[in-house]
């Protein structure tokens, strides 16, 4: 009798209903975009940094990790690039020579982080050769060839052909200086980044350092970010070498993990706000189909429907009022996140402000679990009860006599 008597009070005032219908579908579509987008934000985020800065997974001498010496390589760590390439999870592995110094030129002079890789390894690793946009990449042609970022360019005042000074600390402690060539100059949609990195061959760079065929870091990149724990488990597992630190990305930039909580307060803040604003809504819309049907309801309470009756029609015909409106919005939210998944949103127009969050591209994928619609529609289902209970107490609290005198 009550699902009957609710439906039917539902479509009593169409175009009211409507209206409310509608704002549920509105509001669900407009929180399921831009949850997708934060989704979406944060992918990017994390994929740049992996891309350009992390890896998947680092393997370091611990001591090297605490003190960043020169002197604390990876032992054996030729042979250990040779075991990880026999893994099937793992997609690449690079390893790098690591060293801190001053780069000089005639217009001034700047701290930076001096990377010696592999030029084919590093490629995959980091597609390092697909952010040069002025000059070429490293090859194994030419005597001490160097890439410097975008920022670190203009900053000294360097184009491609020119030389550049690095100052550094060998293994032994002892200061070396040695001209580098400028080959080419990369971008990679990060300020900080730019200006903080310069790359040479590890050849180079360990014969600077007197230490031949070793290396600092070794960076692996992952086949399926969602199987890394295992994969993290086994090379642990595998390690018998108690001064090496394997550590997956969100150990070695905590800022990661920080920036995705961040991020998901945000949501449940719009979450919030925009489920308060549907109480309100709904809440105003019930009241005054109560307050309209204040002689009928007087009515049926004197002709014996109890108040419990009373208060489950009126939660009934909210909660229908809701839910009907929920679908709708669901579908245009999966729609609108399917077609921009695939498109993209182009942010290109506020790329320099991106960059100095470290999101590079310019464009975002939104993206969304299958877990946040069941969310959303717990979350509309919990909303449409509590913007039920006002309405529903007001209706029990009339009295039968006063409500039938009512005009």
């Amino acid at each position: 009798m009550i699902p009957i008597l609710a439906w039917r009070n539902v479509w009593r005032s169409r175009t009211r209903s409507l209206v409310v219908m509608g704002a549920v579908a509105i509001g669900i579509w407009a929180l399921l975009f831009l949850l997708s987008f934060s989704q979406g934000m944060i992918q990017s985020y994390i994929k740049t940094s992996i891309e350009t800065q992390t890896s998947h997974i680092q393997i370091h001498n611990k001591d090297f990790q605490r003190d960043k010496e020169v002197k604390f390589v990876i032992d054996n760590s030729a042979e250990l690039i040779k075991n990880l390439a026999k893994n099937d999870q793992i997609k690449q592995a690079t390893m790098r020579s690591l060293a801190n110094g001053m780069a000089s030129t005639a217009k001034g002079a700047r701290g930076i982080s001096i990377k010696g890789i592999n030029p084919v390894e590093e490629a995959k690793v980091t597609q390092l050769d697909t952010k040069i946009i002025d000059g070429k990449y490293l090859s194994d042609k030419g005597r001490n060839p160097i890439i410097i970022g975008k920022v670190l360019a203009e900053k000294l005042k360097l184009k491609v052909r020119k030389n550049l000074i690095l100052t550094f600390r060998d293994g032994q402690g002892e200061s070396i200086k040695a001209a580098f060539k400028v080959v080419g100059i990369y971008s990679m949609g990060n300020s900080k980044l730019d200006q903080a990195f310069v790359y040479v061959r590890n050849s180079d760079l360990n014969r600077l350092l007197s230490i031949e065929n070793q290396g600092h870091e070794i960076a692996i990149l992952a086949n399926e970010i969602n199987k890394l724990d295992p994969l993290l488990a086994d090379l642990q597992s595998d390690n018998k070498n108690d001064q090496l630190a394997i550590e997956p990305y969100y150990v070695i930039s905590p800022q990661l993990n920080l920036f995705n909580q961040q991020m998901s307060s945000s949501t449940g803040i719009i979450t919030a706000i925009i489920m308060l604003a549907l109480i309100f809504g709904i809440i105003n819309t019930m009241l005054m189909a109560v307050l309209e049907r204040t002689k009928e309801l007087g009515m049926l309470m004197a002709i014996g429907m109890n108040k419990f009756k009373v208060f489950g029609t009126i939660l009934v015909e909210t909660i229908m009022l809701s839910m009907i409106g929920a679908p709708i919005g669901l579908l245009l939210g999966w729609l609108t996140v399917l077609l921009t998944s695939q498109t993209g949103i182009d942010l290109s127009t506020y790329q320099q402000g991106l960059d100095q969050f470290g999101m590079s591209g310019g464009i975002v994928y939104p993206s969304l679990t299958p877990d946040t619609y069941i969310t959303i529609v717990s979350s509309v289902f919990f909303t449409a009860i509590l913007a039920a209970i006002y309405p529903a107490l007001k209706a029990i609290r009339l009295k039968p006599v006063d409500a039938l005198r009512k005009v």
